[in-house]
């Protein structure tokens, strides 16, 4: 039987056809929804292609205009992706969508470009422990399997060239390390960028950041780095996500990853639970008159689709059960 026959989950998508991105004013902040990919890779079941383009398709209707749709992982390692290239060939169906998938090493590189993305998301732990847990490899040895990328990129031709984002995990503690040197953050910041990424983005994978700490962190790699660090990628496992983003928009990061219902978590990391949520991110914002070009009520239909066809998963968040406030107007317009 296959894995979707196998399944609990429905298979059918009831988004219809793929959606056409709305058109908006220029966005203040961007959201890069991560939940295809994050969010499902602890889950023990398998989840449909079906479904998880129907996520897809309905956040891309929301507004969302970037989606970490996968991992190019081995499927021995990760099963839930095992229909990576399918997934990617779903979501490029969608017009104005950035389709994103995280790879960890140069062949994971070669499939993703094999099948179309737009941008691949690498990633590279600061701390020893959680990178040989992860891609058993020293952060080193993962820094030269970056380079291997770039130049395998290098190869490619400018059109089918996806650009490639260095993301450093483990950035702000560890936990089986706990602390990580910020010294160290900076440096294998620096090697990211000689080695020719893109842009930049530091993760708290374990949720161990303050405001104070990110706020910190942030500046001293943006003075290594420049303009290349452009984004954050938090955890909401202790409480402190939102505090995190705003500390992150103090320190000058426009761009942040959420995940729709605070779905996942590493599974390399233990205690590492929820992304920081797609929809309470985005009202935040929206509500400090920062504009995303997402559409609130669309993004909480698409959260009460996923909640049906993931049923048991471990959602969070506080906006799908407030809802949105009496004269509500967001910043960025669309349904309230």
């Amino acid at each position: 039987m296959t894995p979707e026959e196998t399944s609990g989950i429905g298979t059918t998508s009831t988004a219809g056809p793929a959606a056409v991105l709305p058109v908006t004013a220029a966005v203040d902040v961007d959201v890069c929804e991560v939940g295809p990919r994050d969010g499902l890779q602890s889950l023990s079941g398998f989840v449909p292609t079906a479904a998880k383009l129907d996520w897809i398709v309905r956040e891309a209707a929301a507004g969302v205009r970037e989606i970490e749709v996968c991992s190019f992982v081995p499927p021995k390692v990760v099963p839930q992706f095992v229909d990576a290239a399918d997934v990617v060939a779903g979501a490029l169906d969608i017009p104005g969508l950035t389709v994103t998938a995280l790879v960890p090493n140069a062949k994971g590189a070669e499939r993703a470009v094999a099948a179309g993305v737009h941008r691949l998301s690498f990633t590279l732990s600061v701390s020893r422990s959680h990178s040989l847990a992860n891609v058993r490899r020293t952060p080193d040895e993962q820094l030269a399997e970056f380079a291997r990328i770039t130049a395998f990129l290098a190869t490619v031709p400018a059109e089918h060239r996806p650009l490639v984002s260095g993301g450093l995990s483990t950035v702000f503690g560890c936990a089986t390390e706990g602390p990580v040197d910020e010294a160290e953050v900076v440096r294998l910041a620096v090697g990211l960028a000689e080695a020719g990424a893109d842009d930049i983005s530091l993760a708290d994978t374990t949720g161990h950041a303050n405001p104070a700490q990110v706020r910190r962190v942030v500046t001293a790699v943006s003075r290594a780095v420049g303009d290349r660090l452009t984004a954050l990628h938090l955890h909401d496992t202790r409480g402190l996500g939102l505090a995190n983003v705003l500390a992150g928009l103090d320190a000058g990061i426009r761009s942040f990853d959420a995940s729709l219902g605070g779905l996942g978590g590493c599974p390399f990391a233990p205690g590492a639970h929820g992304n920081i949520t797609t929809e309470d991110l985005v009202f935040m914002l929206e509500s400090m008159g920062l504009r995303t070009g997402i559409d609130l009520g669309r993004l909480l239909d698409a959260r009460r689709a996923l909640e049906a066809a993931l049923p048991g998963a471990p959602f969070a968040g506080h906006l799908h059960k407030a809802g949105l406030p009496k004269g509500f107007r967001p910043a960025s317009g669309g349904r309230s």
